[in-house]
């Protein structure tokens, strides 16, 4: 079996018309370092070690699958397959032995939301139509880089609810969320009373993630990675929206009238995507399949006409994280099939009332806080 037992080969050792060398998964797992990359798309090989940092969607997004099967990933993230395809063969240095799985584990089956919609290309047919427009509604109407939430937002979808991978469940030292309350007490770390986040949350939670995390996260990312263009406008939306209410208000009625607006945003934003996500699996990379790593990190709230509208559709997270370019108003159409599938395969397919999902948010958090205290105590 060629190229199996021996040092792979590197980045454009693939020949045209010769034989590709073929790989197990015991050689691809070595390459998930620093500099030094491979992943597989489609049964065939890949080494992105040096070619990811040119990647468009960063090196951080294509970096987490790493000696992984990309291949559910890659066909979710990109509308032309065929144009991206072309990228990819330089890069090919092998494929998979017959003999090997194409999973390397155990295999499952696979308005004012404006922005949101326009980040995942699902509104028009043209991505440029979908970036340009994007960068208008995210810079002048909202003051934030378009850039920012694309980097955010696409490392959330390809790895949720995964530490260091998924950057709306890295909150420590902050919150404790799943697995890391259980290494936080056994290393004695206590930098808050986590045994008490659930009351917090309602102090520094929804309250200030939009006016402060969101605000320096944001305006760091476009300094540090140069986006002056969206900068600008960033700054276009707060020159408008001073000059604009400045006389009718004054400064401080601005800055307060900002704060508030900021606020409300805040508290939408964190109750609505939270109630799909934290409640379910957090933890360290575990290497699953698409569809299962998915279902792991998400779950529905049940649909209802204020439900569909308050959230944005959001309440289908299911259907949402497994076809992320899809058009919102098609998840009910293809939810009862994912529901079957899920089933078929033995899969959860969670889905909750409203309330209780808001509700399940501080439920996890008093859990986490309980499991940190017990571990701190007595491990």
């Amino acid at each position: 079996m060629g190229g199996v037992g021996e040092p792979g080969p590197r980045e454009g050792s693939a020949q045209p018309g010769a034989p590709l060398p073929t790989f197990c998964w015991e050689q691809i797992r070595a390459h998930d370092q620093p500099g030094d990359k491979w992943l597989v798309i489609e049964r065939r090989v890949y080494d992105i070690s040096r070619w990811a940092q040119r990647h468009p969607g960063g090196s951080r997004l294509i970096g987490h699958h790493g000696a992984e099967d990309a291949t559910d990933a890659f066909r979710a993230f990109h509308q032309d397959l065929n144009f991206v395809r072309k990228f990819l063969q330089p890069l090919l240095i092998g494929e998979l032995a017959p003999e090997e799985p194409s999973q390397d584990g155990p295999l499952n089956a696979q308005s004012w939301c404006l922005q949101h919609d326009l980040g995942h290309a699902s509104i028009f047919k043209k991505s440029r139509w979908n970036h340009v427009a994007q960068k208008f509604v995210m810079g002048q109407l909202k003051g934030f880089s378009a850039h920012w939430w694309n980097f955010r937002h696409f490392q959330h979808h390809a790895k949720p609810n995964i530490f260091h991978k998924d950057p709306d469940v890295t909150v420590a030292p902050v919150f404790l969320l799943g697995e890391s309350s259980v290494e936080y007490g056994k290393k004695k770390r206590r930098y808050l009373p986590y045994n008490q986040q659930h009351l917090y949350f309602f102090l520094i939670g929804p309250p200030l993630l939009t006016l402060v995390n969101f605000e320096v996260e944001n305006l760091a990312y476009m300094l540090v990675c140069m986006q002056w263009a969206d900068l600008l406008w960033a700054a276009s939306f707060y020159a408008r929206f001073f000059l604009s209410y400045l006389p009718f208000y004054g400064v401080p009625g601005v800055l307060l009238f900002f704060v508030a607006v900021r606020v409300l945003e805040s508290h939408w934003f964190v109750w609505i995507t939270q109630m799909n996500h934290i409640p379910k699996e957090i933890g360290h990379e575990k290497h699953r399949d698409w569809a299962s790593s998915q279902l792991a990190a998400t779950c529905n709230v049940e649909p209802s006409l204020f439900t569909n509208w308050f959230s944005g559709h959001l309440n289908f997270q299911i259907e949402h994280h497994l076809f992320p370019r899809m058009p919102r108003h098609n998840y009910s159409r293809v939810a009862p099939l994912v529901k079957s599938l899920c089933a078929k395969h033995g899969l959860s397919y969670e889905v909750k009332p409203f309330l209780t999902a808001l509700v399940d948010i501080v439920r996890s958090l008093k859990k986490s806080g309980d499991i940190w205290l017990d571990a701190y105590l007595h491990q």
